[in-house]
């Protein structure tokens, strides 16, 4: 059995000027870091600069090795449009094999929806790439009535939902990193085509 901390990449997906992806990036990792089973690694996409031709650069092979490293990945997105941002599409594309066999949780913020019309749609695109996305979700509706740009819940009736919610989801990316990482290592995921 491995004991060492489970290796989370934490993705905020956004990259608009005056995003609102900081402020519950950092919501979310500050809970993250309060969770003794995970190693955080915060990608923030609005500090690398992935080619959109699928080139490759030296922050792209930044990316896939932070990606490939990781045991579990938790996205934090927006919903642009009812769907999902540009730059984590690009993100996504960027990497290949290395979300292989591995969960993926959601962070989702935007409107009245939530964010939850883009991570349904993530969910389609992840499932392409072998990953294994969890059902349980944290979402922000109005997320500007809510949340401080700090990444501050203001209301107390927010944070105490949405905590236990975070709770759950970290509950599962730890049955679900623990399980696949073991999985992994006696057995390697084979990809084919």
């Amino acid at each position: 059995m491995n004991d060492q901390p489970l290796r989370l990449a934490l993705i905020i997906a956004s990259t608009r000027q005056g995003r609102f992806g900081a402020a519950i990036g950092h919501w979310t990792a500050g809970i993250a870091t309060g969770r003794p089973e995970f190693a955080t690694d915060v990608i923030d996409l609005a500090e690398l600069h992935l080619p959109a031709d699928l080139s490759g650069s030296a922050h792209a092979a930044e990316f896939i090795d932070r990606i490939g490293d990781a045991d579990a990945i938790l996205v934090v997105t927006c919903e642009y449009n009812h769907g999902y941002p540009a730059s984590l599409k690009l993100a996504i594309d960027t990497v290949r094999n290395e979300w292989a066999a591995k969960p993926v949780g959601f962070v989702s913020y935007g409107g009245l929806a939530g964010g939850l019309r883009a991570v349904e749609q993530l969910r389609q695109v992840l499932a392409e790439l072998h990953a294994v996305t969890l059902r349980d979700t944290v979402s922000f509706h109005s997320p500007h009535d809510h949340v401080d740009q700090n990444g501050r819940v203001t209301d107390p009736a927010t944070a105490k939902s949405a905590e236990a919610a975070a709770h759950t989801l970290f509950d599962r990316l730890t049955w679900w990193g623990t399980a696949l990482r073991a999985a992994r290592t006696a057995r390697p995921y084979a990809l084919t085509g």
